[in-house]
């Protein structure tokens, strides 16, 4: 029998209790997935959202706050309706832009990719950072991709920016893991949701054949909560890849390139 996903999933996750949770980007999708599960372990939670409507949906379904807004400036306004100085324990930076093109994308695509999926990481932490180390505890939790460390064909912008957007964790992990902060980068691969969609053929071909539901994603990052563990893999099998890339990157390429070769020559390239 499969156990209900709106209970408690462990023990080790009892700290979530009466936590203070802000998911970015939780009008759908991953965020959705994530709000509704820290709700689930009896977390308090603000949903944050670029559209109003969905964000207020998605608080109501669940009895939680709705802070709509651009997840690169909402830090004191969900502090705030969480209850002020303090009130955030965890921080989701799942807000993500999906950019296909290739080296020739415009430079405002290239922009709009590093500023949604990095700049917001790196202005959420500046506004946390110094409550959480003055106290001596704090999460941040940040929705990579397998992009982040591997690739994707069709998407450099995309590729590139979850490429820096899975440095910034791995730096603040780094370096401030002995003052108290927990960090988990959570990188899938294909997940059924808008951004899937956005990805268009290349998306159905890399992505598609092994996609897995939101929920599936809240599961694992659970998972390495109460494991402490930082590298969150909703697809396991990342991890081999992530190694072969390390360990024998001309066989990688080749391989990657194989697979650009045929996303080129297949019926759906754009």
């Amino acid at each position: 029998m499969t156990a209900d996903r709106n209970e408690p999933r462990s023990a080790g996750t009892d700290g979530l209790r009466g936590a203070g949770v802000v998911v970015t980007g939780a009008g759908g999708g991953i965020g959705a997935a994530l709000a509704r599960r820290f709700a689930a372990e009896g977390a308090r939670v603000v949903v944050n959202d670029l559209d109003p409507e969905r964000t207020k949906a998605v608080a109501e379904e669940i009895g939680a706050l709705a802070v709509p807004g651009d997840a690169s400036a909402v830090v004191d306004e969900a502090r705030e309706a969480l209850g002020g100085t303090g009130a955030i324990d965890v921080w989701c930076a799942n807000a993500g832009l999906s950019s296909p093109g290739d080296a020739f994308a415009d430079e405002d695509v290239w922009a709009a990719a590093w500023d949604v999926n990095v700049m917001a990481h790196v202005r959420a932490a500046r506004a946390l950072l110094p409550e959480w180390l003055e106290r001596g505890s704090g999460r941040f939790v940040s929705t990579v991709s397998a992009a982040g460390l591997l690739t994707m064909i069709g998407a450099a912008p995309y590729s590139v920016s979850k490429h820096g957007a899975y440095a910034f964790a791995e730096w603040l992990s780094l370096t401030y893991r002995h003052r108290g902060l927990k960090v988990h980068a959570i990188c899938p691969q294909g997940v059924r949701t808008d951004m899937l969609t956005a990805a268009g053929s290349a998306g159905e071909l890399v992505l598609a054949p092994t996609a897995i539901e939101p929920e599936d994603v809240a599961d694992a990052l659970l998972d390495a909560i109460a494991a402490d563990r930082f590298l969150v893999l909703p697809h396991p099998e990342v991890a081999g890849y992530y190694r072969n890339r390390a360990t024998d990157p001309e066989r990688w390429l080749g391989t990657m390139n194989h697979v650009q070769r045929t996303w080129e020559t297949g019926a759906g390239r754009p």
